[in-house]
């Protein structure tokens, strides 16, 4: 999962599914990984296929080299397309990817960059990242759905503060914040990264999935969950794998019924 090898210099979202992790890297060096009007497009699509990929148990999103994502990039735009109408979808189709997400962030995540970090479940990032919002810059207004998805993550007053001023803060402002849930030393991010996803894939699914509505902020599926963990045996399994001292192994997994940009899926156990 080491985003820091060289890669090609022509923009392009790479994917690959490795032990249960798909890893999205976002690839566009010559202009700091922004994000073009076809990567935007592309994103929701490489999502929904990745998601619908039952050998996916986790998804980690970086960027290429040195940044992780320094924004949209305007020039790629055509006259008739709406940048925000762009990223929003994109964004959107991260936040519902029915399984765990994690953003592992080095350098820039800036502008769209924090977009679609602050979409993901989970931020790690390393030391000398640097993260804004920068609307403010461009007098454009910020979306309504990433506003608020902004400022459950830091807080109304932080989120205030990085939107008003559309000034960069530093990997520690950001820690302190919440918007990051780990920072690590230089060169350590890639290998705590992967420990971390090793841990995901070893967990329940049907937990995972249940808590990431719940957090998320749907309410109207309890009976739903209670009648999936009642049929799913995982925890008969994660009981009996306690007492026996031994690596569970749950059989609960997420079943898209229709486009997981929906934010809807259906379990089922595997096999």
């Amino acid at each position: 999962m080491d985003a820091a090898q060289d890669a090609p210099q022509e923009a392009a979202l790479r994917h690959n599914v490795a032990d249960g992790v798909a890893t999205v890297v976002i690839a566009h060096p010559a202009k700091r990984n922004a994000m073009t009007a076809a990567m935007w497009r592309a994103l929701p699509e490489v999502l929904d296929g990745l998601a619908a990929d039952p050998a996916v148990r986790v998804l980690v999103l970086t960027g290429v080299g040195p940044t992780f994502c320094a924004g949209a990039d305007i020039s790629s735009l055509t006259g008739d397309e709406d940048p925000q109408a762009l990223a929003v979808a994109a964004e959107e189709a991260l936040a519902a990817f029915p399984k765990p997400t994690l953003a592992a962030i080095r350098g820039f995540c800036v502008g769209g960059g924090s977009q679609l970090a602050a979409a993901c479940d989970l931020r790690f990032a390393e030391e000398g990242a640097s993260f804004g919002v920068t609307p403010a810059k461009l007098g454009i207004v910020y979306p309504a759905s990433s506003t608020r998805r902004l400022a459950a993550l830091v807080g109304p007053a932080v989120a205030k503060y990085l939107l008003f001023s559309a000034e960069l803060i530093d990997a520690e402002h950001a820690l302190r914040a919440g918007f990051l849930n780990e920072l690590l030393p230089a060169g350590q991010l890639d290998e705590r990264v992967a420990d971390f996803a090793r841990v995901l894939t070893s967990r329940s699914q049907l937990t995972q999935a249940a808590a990431k509505e719940f957090t998320n902020g749907r309410t109207d599926r309890d009976a739903y969950w209670a009648e999936q963990a009642a049929g799913s045996g995982d925890t008969a399994e994660g009981v009996a794998a306690f007492l026996q001292r031994r690596t569970p192994s749950f059989g609960w997994t997420t079943a898209p019924t229709a486009a997981p940009t929906t934010g809807r899926a259906t379990g089922r156990p595997a096999g």
